[in-house]
């Protein structure tokens, strides 16, 4: 509650027309039969209704007559001849204080007249003691003991209601900063559940931006994600890397938004900075449009991956601590995403590498079969694509491809090399390449799917292969799928014990084994796009056809096949950086 002067009479006597003194005034009048000055305790500036009341004289001379009956905290009882004077310290908020007082007739026998001269020695001019006089005289009576309990009971009803009024204020404030809360829990969990590494960050971007508007009264939000080698080794822009998702109407573009973050350091600090009006209203200010921000870092471990920022508060007030706190988190899973995305990048290339390194071990087993893996991937692919396959299946059918005779290895050159007919103790030498292969990579855990391939490839439909003696679907998809790939490539290449089998040798076995040695769902697929498959055949079977289906800068991304292995249709668009 406050005190306010609605006008100057006499003597300094005010009286206010505030909502609350209003209320005030009216519960004194119900708990005590009539109407009450009420006097601030600082100034002793009086406020009162004048239709219901006279102007009173000044406060100190209404308490120095009389005679105190009772005087307890908060309250005290005055006899004044007839009449009682009520003394009461009540509170208009949370600085403060005013005094209640009360006229009351002492008793039933009191005289107007009497009332009357009583009320003029206390300051009261003649027409306000004549005026009051007759409205006191109407009154019950207040004994000065009744008096005193009356006033004891509304004090304590009065600290009730306050206390009352206390919890529901600040009931509301905790169930607004439980709602708040709530909400950025429930955005932080939504990021969480989509921190997959197949999460582009245009994805986990505007799903974050999208969060944090919610979350956060600001304008506009803005990210800036680039890659930390390109940003570690410039100071200019990261045009190359560069990202720049907005939500609102960003003042800033995303040049001017690095210059902004370079200016402030934000990639050297380790909390977010905070700007509000006494730094962006100075004059050394280079950016008029920010009147208030919050800029965080993205980072992962030690590297930066870009900058989040809140810019200008929707109803213009500063940012503090909740929201800076908030967006800091976001970032921080951002950069924690960022950060797992390049450490996955550089796992999958030193994966490649690897897998560079093994298929070339083949190649230099036999010079015969070399490029042999790669041509057995890609047709491997083309018939999987035929199948309806898609995805990381496709995936784990490229790398089968071109892992399914790793185990050769271990198989002896001259055996591999033999111009002539295999003895059966050779033949059961050879057959073993699949176990070996197994074997080989079977403790590489991000190779774990093609193991299946690998070790069935050579299995038969009627189940009359090996190593297992599988038959039909048994039989995994991928080795079905590899084992046609390997026998097309197989005949339709070179050997040291043969030349080149002709189209229509190749297509006769392939029609006499379907059902019998191949999966007669894969065979009619070979034939459907047989052309295809002797386009991939007859290009360069050198080693570097199998180098460049892998190149160093690897596209396995997210579990994609390399581009170089899909057809002209299915090779994906660069697209430029959202802005």
């Amino acid at each position: 509650m406050s005190l306010t002067t609605a006008m100057e009479l006499d003597r300094g006597v005010t009286y206010s027309s505030d909502a609350d003194l209003d209320n005030l005034r009216a519960e004194l009048r119900e708990a005590f039969g009539g109407p009450v000055y009420l006097f601030d305790a600082a100034s002793q500036a009086a406020s009162f209704d004048p239709k219901e009341l006279p102007p009173p004289p000044p406060l100190g001379k209404l308490l120095s007559l009389g005679k105190t009956c009772y005087r307890e905290p908060g309250v005290a009882v005055h006899r004044l001849g007839p009449l009682s004077l009520l003394e009461l310290q009540v509170g208009l908020g949370r600085e403060k204080n005013a005094v209640a007082v009360g006229l009351f007739p002492a008793s039933r026998l009191a005289q107007m007249w009497a009332v009357r001269r009583r009320l003029l020695r206390l300051g009261f001019s003649r027409p306000a003691a004549q005026q009051l006089a007759e409205m006191l005289i109407c009154q019950p009576p207040w004994p000065a003991d009744a008096l005193l309990r009356a006033a004891k009971l509304f004090l304590n009803r009065t600290e009730a209601d306050t206390r009352v009024r206390q919890l529901e204020r600040e009931r509301q404030a905790l169930t607004a900063e439980i709602t708040h809360k709530y909400e950025e829990i429930a955005l932080i969990h939504r990021l969480a559940q989509n921190l997959r590494i197949s999460q582009s960050d245009e994805e986990l971007a505007k799903l974050a931006l999208e969060g944090m508007h919610e979350a956060i009264p600001a304008q506009a939000l803005a990210l800036l994600l680039f890659s930390p080698e390109e940003f570690s080794a410039a100071k200019h822009f990261p045009d190359q890397s560069a990202c720049f998702f907005v939500h609102g109407d960003c003042p800033l573009d995303s040049f001017h938004f690095f210059d902004l973050a370079r200016e402030l350091e934000v990639a050297e600090r380790p909390r977010p900075v905070v700007l509000n009006g006494n730094r962006t209203s100075l004059s050394t200010w280079r950016y008029p449009e920010v009147r208030q921000l919050i800029m965080a870092p993205v980072r992962g471990g030690k590297e930066c991956f870009g900058f989040f920022a809140a810019i200008n508060h929707t109803e213009d007030k500063e940012f503090g601590s909740v929201e800076a706190n908030l967006l800091a988190s976001v970032a921080t899973i951002l950069g924690t995403h960022s950060a797992n995305i390049l450490l996955y990048r550089q796992q999958e290339e030193s994966l490649a590498g690897i897998i560079r390194a093994l298929t070339s071990a083949i190649d230099a087993k036999d010079t015969y079969t070399c490029g042999h893996s790669d041509r057995v991937a890609r047709i491997a692919v083309r018939l999987a694509q035929e199948l309806g396959v898609q995805g990381a299946a496709l995936h784990t059918i490229y790398l089968a491809g071109l892992l399914h005779d790793i185990g050769k290895i271990g198989t002896s050159e001259a055996i591999l090399r033999k111009p002539g007919k295999l003895t059966p103790e050779e033949y059961e030498h050879i057959k073993q390449h699949v176990r070996i292969g197994y074997r080989i990579l079977m403790d590489l855990k991000h190779l774990s799917g093609v193991l299946p391939a690998v070790l069935h490839h050579h299995e038969h439909w009627d189940g009359s292969g090996y190593p297992a003696g599988l038959a039909g679907e048994e039989i995994p998809l991928p080795a079905r799928i590899i084992a046609v790939a390997d026998a097309f490539d197989a005949m339709a290449s070179d050997r040291p014990y043969r030349r080149r089998l002709p189209d229509e040798k190749i297509d006769a076995i392939f029609r006499e084994g379907a059902g019998k040695q191949w999966d007669p769902q894969v065979v009619e697929v070979f034939f459907r796009i047989r052309e295809e498959l002797e386009d991939i055949v007859l290009e360069d079977r050198s080693s570097r056809a199998s180098y460049e289906a892998f190149p160093t800068r690897s596209s396995i991304v997210n579990g994609a096949v390399p581009a170089a292995v899909l057809s002209p249709l299915e090779v994906p668009q660069a697209q430029s950086a959202p802005t």
